[in-house]
């Protein structure tokens, strides 16, 4: 069965990324990095290329606004988790993931029929992990402190979650979302016990139903929305899509000595990291070489294809920039069902053990794997798998060590 429309089926994709191979030096060593997007080498956090002068000058505006440290009196806080987007998004470069591992806490109490409470009225479910502190100039709030937040007794459900990648998200945001339910049914009838299913959420900016692509869970629709609310829940700053503060631990008036007025960015900022994550280019590869070559069948012959899809193409598009691109997340964006390994965090419709298949472009530039952090190597990440995860890690535990080698050293190609 093959998937119609614009996604690349499973087959071709493999063909994809099995047509640059050839002889040549042992596992990619002493060859130049390539990219899966048009032509010439691009470096990290470089733009898409083939961009006219006007979306070159967004980018870099987009950038700049990215990199940016905010203030108190600018809108940061009074609770947040870091000062600005390019300090947990610097690895390898800005956009990436976080270089010191940081990572976000959620929180919430599962009941014994397996509901869950994200304790909203506890400051639930994400934790805020800094304060502004002291609060100056605002009368009636000369004793106001805004601290971190702390994980509530209540709280029997704790779970971390990586800073994502943004690199290449604007190909991403470019499939067509009934391509990726396309690729679902494909799933379904391909290999029933590891088929994924797409995230339904709401759109902010239409308020209509829309499929989710983006974060953790694919609980958000698209990079607009997923700029919102970063801005707002990592760095407390409220804009046009999430114009309502988070209340400190819950207590909603203790915002009546939040140094800003609502919303704090008036949509300048949002438009401007929007801009900056679709036009931000995938990481450069290496050339699949060698050991990679056995490693690249490998990938597909215990299993892990069938949810980390090597090759998407993005739809009909205006801008050549995004029209039908071919390009190699290595993932579906569907949510699957991870078990002991999901974060156990019920978000929208997302369930406990539900997680989005993360993409594995820029593999080799990470430290850390899994939502959490939990393994810091790739043969940890894959074996850790449980759940509809759980055939491809016991297969991968199977493999002779020049086998289980060979896939590692593919997956570092990318």
């Amino acid at each position: 069965m093959s998937i119609p429309g614009t996604l690349v089926p499973l087959s071709a994709s493999l063909a994809l990324l099995l047509g640059a191979c050839g002889p040549g030096a042992e596992d990619g060593e002493g060859s130049t990095e390539t990219n899966n997007v048009g032509a010439g080498i691009l470096a990290a956090g470089d733009p898409l290329p083939g961009l006219t002068p006007e979306q070159l000058a967004a980018f870099e505006l987009g950038k700049e606004d990215f990199a940016e440290i905010e203030e108190a009196d600018e809108g940061l806080g009074p609770v947040m988790n870091n000062t600005g987007c390019g300090v947990c998004h610097d690895n390898p470069a800005t956009g990436g993931s976080s270089s010191a591992g940081l990572t976000e806490v959620r929180f919430g109490f599962t009941g014994p029929d397996g509901s869950f409470d994200p304790l909203s009225e506890l400051g639930g479910s994400l934790q805020q992990l800094q304060g502004i502190g002291a609060v100056e100039g605002i009368p009636g709030c000369e004793a106001a402190v805004f601290n971190a937040e702390v994980v509530p007794p209540e709280a029997n459900t704790v779970g971390g979650r990586l800073t994502t990648p943004l690199f290449g998200l604007g190909l991403v945001d470019a499939v067509p979302d009934d391509e990726i339910r396309a690729l679902a049914l494909a799933e379904a009838a391909l290999s029933p016990d590891t088929a994924g299913r797409v995230s339904e959420v709401t759109n902010l900016t239409t308020g209509q139903p829309d499929l989710g692509k983006f974060g953790w869970k694919a609980q958000v629709a698209t990079l607009a929305d997923f700029s919102g609310d970063a801005y707002l829940n990592e760095m407390g700053i409220t804009n046009p899509l999430f114009p309502s503060e988070s209340c400190p631990q819950g207590d909603c008036s203790a915002l009546a000595c939040d140094p800003a007025p609502d919303p704090e960015d008036d949509g300048t900022a949002l438009n401007n990291f929007t801009t900056f994550m679709t036009l931000v280019a995938p990481l450069p590869t290496l050339p699949v070489k060698g050991t990679a070559v056995i490693g690249a069948g490998v990938f597909a012959a215990v299993g892990c294809a069938s949810c980390h899809t090597p090759a998407l193409v993005t739809g009909s598009s205006a801008d050549p920039v995004f029209d039908q691109v071919t390009f190699k997340p290595f993932s579906d964006f569907l949510l699957h069902d991870m078990g002991s390994l999901g974060d156990q965090i019920v978000q929208g419709g997302t369930g406990a053990g539900e997680m989005r298949t993360a993409p594995l472009w820029g593999a080799r530039f990470r430290t850390s794997f899994l939502h959490d952090g939990r393994a810091t190597n790739l043969t940890d990440a894959i074996l850790a798998h449980a759940g509809q995860g759980q055939g491809a890690a016991d297969d991968f535990a199977d493999l002779d060590p020049f086998l289980q080698n060979a896939l590692i050293v593919f997956l570092n190609t990318l």
